[in-house]
């Protein structure tokens, strides 16, 4: 088997004359050396010439040898080593190219109706945009009419509430002043029927020329003569009372009767109208006179 077969396939064929270039750079640099060497040396040599002199004095003395300084011993030359050679080292095999794929053929048809797609779902977004810019708007418009409406009422409810109160000082003012001049008008009648010749008492309210209606004990003797006539047999904790309105003619007999005020037990009420009915017939006060119609009360346990 032969070298070219050990050697890999890809390795790059060795390069012609290198064993040759590399002797002759170390024998360049031999020569080198060794000029430098030399120039050094014979400098040395020129500057260390030596030098004598005479000193005359009155004694005779003989003078001594001169000084002969030892010749320097050339240096050694370095030795050189020759520097190994850098190692190559094979480069990496190249890696298989991948065949480029072919490019898929795009069919006319599908990229306009991509197209047309791409527009629609543009077209559709600008348009939902839209729609809620406007929504917002009208949500806004809304939101600025209710405020305004709110704003009108409260300035509504406070002018209405500044009328009521000015109306009720009018009417304050107004009722006052129909008091003072009611006040006024009583005091001018009472100073009338004073002079008129009227028999009532100073702290006396009416308006006739004298006191009328019945006594002070007149009701009781009413009541005496109606209650024996009350049937009642019912048991009640309360002591309600009824109030009974009563007309009568001159000679004391009853003509009609009008429950005012109830009891709130129907029964004792209904027992009241009854005994005034089988009563018939009033006393007469102490003046020998019926009074026309008064009113009366009834209580089950007086």
């Amino acid at each position: 088997m032969s070298l070219a077969s050990d050697r890999p396939e890809f390795t790059p064929p060795p390069s012609p004359g290198r064993s040759r270039a590399i002797v002759l750079a170390i024998l360049a640099h031999i020569i080198l050396i060794a000029a430098l060497t030399w120039g050094v040396g014979w400098k040395r040599e020129s500057n260390n010439a030596p030098v004598q002199a005479e000193l005359w004095s009155t004694t005779v003395q003989q003078a001594a040898p001169a000084l002969i300084e030892p010749t320097p011993e050339p240096k050694a030359e370095p030795k050189i080593e020759p520097k190994p050679e850098p190692k190559v080292e094979p480069p990496p095999p190249p890696k298989p190219v991948k065949a480029a794929e072919p490019e898929p053929k795009i069919d006319p048809q599908i990229a306009i109706e991509k197209a047309k797609e791409e527009k629609k779902k543009l077209e559709k977004k600008k348009a939902e945009a839209k729609a809620l810019a406007k929504k917002e708007a009208e949500e806004e418009a809304k939101e600025e009419a209710k405020e305004e409406e709110l704003a009108k009422k409260k300035r509504t409810l406070e002018a209405k509430k500044a009328k009521d109160a000015k109306d009720a000082k009018e009417a304050a003012n107004d009722a006052k002043y129909e008091a003072s001049l009611k006040a006024a008008r009583d005091a001018n009648l009472k100073r009338i029927q004073g002079l008129a010749g009227a028999s009532g008492a100073e702290t006396a309210a009416g308006t006739a020329k004298q006191s009328s209606g019945p006594s002070a004990g007149y009701a009781g003797r009413v009541v005496a003569r109606i209650k024996p006539n009350i049937v009642f047999t019912e048991d009640i904790s309360t002591n309600p009372t009824a109030v009974i309105e009563v007309r009568c003619a001159p000679d004391g007999r009853i003509i009609g009767k009008k429950l005012i005020k109830s009891s709130g037990i129907k029964a004792w009420d209904e027992a009241v109208m009854r005994a005034i009915d089988k009563t018939e017939i009033l006393p007469k006060d102490t003046d020998g006179t019926v009074p026309s119609s008064f009113e009366i009360s009834f209580r089950p346990k007086d």
